[in-house]
């Protein structure tokens, strides 16, 4: 086969992967920095609007603490709905064109990378309050019992647990992010999708070139679910950890 002069399909996708290796391989590595960066910070985002979601609001607090907190979940709650309720190629579009309307110059990988934290700390706020809400209630009550405040039972009771029952979702949402980062190159963001886009147009062979970032999607994601998996066992394996009586014994 002379893959220099392809005649066929077959040749045409070795020769495109071939000519292209290099913008494939910054593509891939830009799908992959998007992704990773917007997760975990939006991993952060997530467990906070939940953890406000989840907060209860007491008739014996005092007014002022009352309106805020009322005005803290008013805005998780409209942040949630309309980035749940919005495609997330629209989301590129407004921040980024809006904010270059407003005069706030940014790269389209940054404005990438910040519709991933909005977008998946969204959909995460609601897996985190689930998560917190899984946790035994007499936990929490036993961590009172012992004195701890509600917000340490919080950090070193609740969120350690509620942390291992929302690993499985934060592996879906990352390699779902991984695989939207391809509506990022609306905004000229540089990843695998557009990288096929350019080669194909330079033959007029878009489906030879997409097949190119089909199989590097598949080869990704099929390796990392696989690894994520085996963390999901490890994890399962281990047993809660008895936080109560490490408190006891630190307090001691």
């Amino acid at each position: 086969m002379n893959f220099s002069d392809p005649s066929n399909m077959f040749e045409w996708i070795v020769y495109i992967a071939n000519e292209y290796k290099y913008m494939f391989l910054e593509g891939l590595w830009i799908t992959l920095y998007i992704a990773v960066i917007g997760t975990l910070v939006g991993f952060i985002v997530g467990y906070l609007v939940g953890m406000v979601q989840d907060i209860k609001i007491n008739k014996q607090d005092n007014l002022i603490k009352r309106i805020l907190m009322r005005t803290l979940k008013i805005i998780c709650l409209v942040y949630v709905e309309v980035f749940r309720g919005t495609p997330m190629i629209v989301q590129g579009m407004i921040v980024y064109y809006g904010l270059l309307q407003a005069n706030v110059k940014i790269s389209p990988i940054f404005a990438g990378i910040l519709v991933t934290v909005l977008n998946t700390g969204a959909y995460m706020a609601e897996t985190v309050r689930g998560g917190i809400n899984s946790v035994d209630k007499g936990q929490k009550e036993g961590a009172w019992s012992l004195g701890m405040s509600p917000m340490l039972t919080m950090f070193r009771v609740v969120l350690p647990q509620a942390f291992k029952n929302v690993v499985p979702e934060m592996v879906n949402t990352f390699l779902t992010n991984l695989k939207m980062t391809s509506v990022l190159n609306v905004i000229g963001v540089s990843e695998l999708f557009l990288v096929a886009k350019t080669a194909g147009g330079t033959y007029y062979k878009y489906f030879e070139s997409y097949l190119v970032i089909a199989v590097i999607y598949f080869v990704l994601c099929f390796v990392l679910n696989r690894l994520f998996l085996l963390l999901e066992k490890k994890l399962a394996k281990k047993k809660d950890y008895v936080l109560a009586v490490e408190y006891m014994k630190e307090s001691a």
